[in-house]
């Protein structure tokens, strides 16, 4: 691909550290992307990295970043990770991608399963979590299955040895009001039995007419030192969204003309009779044992349930544009259950070879998913009012005959893991490992076999090579492995799209390992990989295969800058074309900027201003007519102070400018994101 003239200079920019020096060291816990400390190699090898030696893009949220824009859930957190793309095709049903290819996993302190279809269903909460890793490119060491996207995960909070906790309150645009609460403890005088608790309550009415969200959040952990080597963990976690006048599918783009519709920011095709709940609990239990000289053991057993129940309506159909009648809907009731349980067992230490010591781990684990899906679909007939009357009137509600078992699926995925940290000499290091899985299924979905018996194996290779010592190049190569639940025209199930992925790039560290830049060079093959081509005749969607290619690069930069002035973020630009060379998936950026930073003046009581862009280039889908979506770019403001001793004060501004757009342009509906909204909050620290 074609490289501009002004990418290059930027790279070269970022590249030569010419920024003004570094002078606090205690800043670095308050900063966006944590860099220097060893954070976010667990998602790709398991190997104690850290982000300079990992072979492969990787960027860590903070903590401290989420509660200073106020991040309260994984949507608005991930609309501030460079190369990722936050796609709300509903309001409670979202898709994420990187890369050009979708995000499918998702993991918990390293542990997890590809979430049901690579979709969030509800709003997660991010009050449970310490920081979020998310490293980009295909993750063939830890999991071996999933796109050449990007790996998240979502690291827990833990319990502390010393007291600690904090407390805030927020209230905002459209009734927005929020609490949570946060406590640590030791519970003996030794702190060897601690114990956490995290609270948080969110309730919401919206720009978009009948739309309405109550969320609560609870977190324990207790974790107990059974000798000084021996310590057991074991929590629990519960997040139950409940969403009225929810949308299912959203607002027809084109008129039965092929022009576009106009519609107000709050145009919804649902009901204030809808509802989407969605209970999502999680237990776990950590045994780790240091086994002395480095090494270390650790056993993870998970159990996750996901219930979920929806009545939802959705609208098709193309309004005339002198009436804007000519929509019609359809309704239905949908219970479903799904239990995971994921058994983790893995040691990991270093080895002495050749007179170098090298890191070493090996792990095997079994993770079972059972799911449950009724369908209680309405045979009545559903007309929708005019599109120029939707603000005054709703769609009825219909009846329904009674809830059948649509789909009952099993699936068991097993896999065996192994890598090493390889010293080849002080200036290469070498990470090395492979991933073999199994997965088998069996059932069937709304009358469509989804039973499979699929195994791959997954080598990983990459290389980190110290040019100075603040400057290294890196190169890493692993398979693709996808399995799909899509089916094609004939009702059969697609099979796993395959292919390859490569990446190579420099990273570099200035200012006594504070500012931490990096440019990357990507390329992705993947070979029958789902893509939509119509709907049967009872609504369902078939798919077929496509070869896919993406080729791009990507520019970041996090750190400090001054002892006040914090900056991250990061520059993607690629190419996704089909094998004749054609673009494919032309819902998606090909350019994207995402830019945060922070100003802290110690002297105006802790003052801190903070700034925060989102931009991509046009898009555009084709419906009867094509619809476009021209390049866009929002912003997002902060300001805080301290109030009395360990009590702040802050105002947070999204979408400052106003901008309207749609939020994604995945399927042919879409509808409009939030307008400018303000939060203030109180926040209290013990």
């Amino acid at each position: 691909m074609h490289f501009p003239a002004r990418i290059i200079l930027l790279a070269s920019t970022i590249l030569s550290g010419a920024v003004p020096a570094l002078a606090q060291e205690g800043r670095a816990t308050e900063q966006v992307i944590v860099q220097g400390d060893r954070f976010a190699s667990s998602v790709i090898s398991g190997l104690d990295l850290s982000l300079r030696e990992t072979p492969q893009s990787a960027t860590v949220v903070s903590r401290q970043h989420m509660d200073d824009f106020r991040l309260t859930n994984v949507n608005d957190l991930l609309d501030l990770v460079p190369g990722v793309n936050v796609e709300r095709v509903e309001t409670d049903r979202t898709y994420y991608n990187s890369r050009g290819f979708d995000i499918t996993n998702f993991q918990v302190d390293g542990i997890g399963l590809p979430l049901l279809w690579g979709i969030q269903f509800g709003d997660l909460d991010t009050a449970m979590f310490e920081r979020v890793e998310v490293v980009r490119g295909a993750d063939g060491m830890m999991t071996g299955i999933g796109n050449p996207s990007a790996t998240v995960n979502y690291i827990r909070k833990r319990p502390t040895r010393e007291m600690q906790g904090s407390a805030s309150v927020s209230y905002g645009s459209w009734d927005n009001r929020r609490f949570q609460g946060d406590i640590s403890a030791p519970l003996n005088d030794s702190g060897s039995i601690r114990a956490r608790l995290v609270y948080a309550n969110e309730d919401r009415d919206s720009y978009l007419d009948y739309y309405h969200v109550n969320r609560n959040v609870f977190y324990g952990v207790v974790a107990a030192d059974i000798t000084p080597d021996l310590t057991l963990t074991a929590g629990y976690s519960i997040q139950d969204n409940r969403a009225r006048g929810v949308l299912w599918g959203a607002l027809p783009l084109n008129y039965s003309d092929g022009t576009m519709v106009s519609f107000p920011v709050s145009a919804t095709t649902s009901a204030d009779w809808t509802f989407w709940n969605v209970k999502d609990q999680a237990g776990f239990s950590e045994l780790t044992y240091n086994v002395g000289k480095g090494w270390q053991i650790k056993g993870v057993a998970t159990l996750k349930q996901f219930d979920e129940h929806a009545k939802l309506l959705y609208a098709f159909g193309n309004p005339d544009p002198a009436t804007g009648l000519g929509v019609g809907g359809m309704s239905g009731i949908y219970p479903s259950k799904y239990d995971q349980y994921i058994f983790d067992f893995y040691a990991s230490g270093p080895v002495t070879l050749f007179g170098r010591e090298h890191q070493l781990t090996a792990g095997a684990s079994t993770a079972y998913l059972h799911g449950l899906e009724y369908e209680d679909f309405s045979a009545d007939t559903i007309d929708y009012p005019s599109v120029f009357d939707w603000a005054t009137q709703q769609v009825a509600q219909p009846s329904y005959p009674g809830a059948y078992l649509a789909a009952d699926q099993f699936d068991r995925l097993h896999r065996f893991y192994a890598a090493a940290h390889v010293n080849v000499m002080d200036s290469l290091k070498g990470v090395v490992g492979f991933n073999v899985m199994k997965l088998t299924s069996k059932g069937y979905s709304y009358e469509t076999d989804t039973s499979r018996n699929e195994s791959a194996v997954s080598p990983y290779a990459g290389l980190v090579y110290d040019i100075t010592p603040e400057i290294a190049a890196y190169a890493s190569y692993t398979d693709i492995f996808n399995p799909q639940s899509e089916v094609d025209i004939n009702h059969r199930k697609l099979p796993a799209a395959q292919g390859k992925s490569y990446e190579a790039g420099i990273k570099t560290e200035w200012l006594d390992k504070r500012l931490y830049a990096t440019a990357a060079l990507f390329k992705s093959e993947q070979f029958g990989l789902a893509e939509f081509e119509d709907v049967f005749a009872d609504g369902k969607s078939y798919y077929s295969g496509v070869d896919t290619f993406v080729s791009g690069y990507e520019l970041e930069v996090a750190g400090w800058i001054t002892d006040r002035w914090s900056v991250s973020g990061g520059w993607t630009g690629l190419e996704i074309q089909d094998s004749a060379g054609a673009d494919v998936r032309t819902y998606l950026p090909r350019q994207t900027l995402k830019l945060s930073t922070t100003y802290i003046v110690p002297e105006l009581n802790d003052l801190k201003l903070g700034g925060a862009v989102r931009w991509q280039s046009g898009i555009y889908t084709q419906d009867i007519g094509q619809v476009p979506q021209k390049s866009y770019a929002v912003f997002d403001l902060l300001a805080g102070m301290r109030v009395v001793d360990k009590l702040r004060a802050t105002i947070n501004l999204r979408n400052v400018a106003d901008r309207k757009y749609l939020t994604s342009l995945k399927w042919n509906q879409a509808f409009y994101a939030a307008p400018r909204s303000v939060t203030f909050s109180l926040d209290y620290a013990l």
